[in-house]
């Protein structure tokens, strides 16, 4: 690989590649250590093709859960099977992972904007900013760059738009699946809202059951499946609808094996 060499984004590979390693580095005793981070399904990761590939995840902090994908997805690509053992598997990582993120996050200072050169998709929320509601136009520009990285390479969405469980989808990502009609592997992660800040940047409790559920890809018809049948097919998928908001959270590991016995298991 070229020094020179670049992505759609104009991101020098050879320092995003030395960028994930540090921050993988940096990050791995988090979800290995810390806490114990629980995988599941992370053979379908190494079946997907190499580009066009949608992940859509619930939300619980800014740049834990993206990070833990990070983690994840390398794993699986080196071989391992629902398991981040041994942080040699950053040696490679694959550079073609974006992740869709709220422009005015990525520039809330240093660290975010350095995060952002590992892969983020920034964008301009027209529901959301600086704490209050709006309503603004979309821009093309945010489309087209969603496109850029589809057409490079996976990218990691988190349809809801916020770290506040059970809010509704946001119509947008089902607009993107028509159009792009890439392959969507929903993935539910829990545990990461008790364990970190908001932020995700500070431990805040040790100790934590993290689950990180990979599952199959979605059956979508492109051609005749409504946006408001792709959301409620999203909401589902990532165990964010209503339906869901009653089942018994886990705390903890301990917890989780006692439930396990009566066979119950959190969204």
């Amino acid at each position: 690989m070229g020094l020179i060499k670049k992505n759609p984004f104009g991101h020098i590979l050879f320092f995003k590649k030395m960028l994930i390693r540090i921050i993988g580095v940096l990050t791995h005793r988090r979800f290995r250590g810390f806490n114990e981070l629980q995988i599941e399904g992370s053979e379908i990761i190494k079946n997907l093709p190499d580009r066009n590939v949608l992940f859509v995840s619930n939300h619980q902090t800014y740049f834990a859960d993206v990070t833990a994908m990070f983690h994840v997805f390398n794993a699986s690509l080196s071989g391992r099977v629902d398991s981040i053992k041994n942080v040699g598997y950053l040696w490679q990582p694959k550079l073609n992972i974006y992740y869709v993120a709220a422009k005015e996050t990525m520039k809330a200072g240093l660290l975010p904007r350095i995060m952002a050169y590992a892969g983020a998709v920034s964008i301009d929320r027209t529901w959301r900013s600086k704490g209050q509601d709006v309503n603004r136009q979309v821009k093309m520009s945010d489309i087209s760059n969603i496109g850029k990285a589809l057409d490079d390479g996976w990218l990691i969405t988190f349809p809801q738009g916020t770290t506040t469980p059970f809010k509704p989808i946001r119509r947008g990502t089902a607009h993107i699946i028509k159009q792009h009609r890439p392959i969507v592997i929903p993935i539910v992660i829990d545990g990461f809202r008790r364990s970190f800040d908001k932020k995700g940047l500070r431990i805040k409790k040790k100790g934590i059951l993290q689950s990180f559920i990979i599952k199959e890809p979605l059956v979508i018809d492109y051609d005749n499946d409504s946006v408001d049948d792709i959301v409620t097919q999203l909401e589902f998928a990532i165990e964010q609808h209503k339906s869901f908001s009653k089942v018994i959270p886990v705390k903890n590991l301990k917890e989780m094996e006692e439930l396990n016995k009566l066979r119950v298991w959190e969204y």
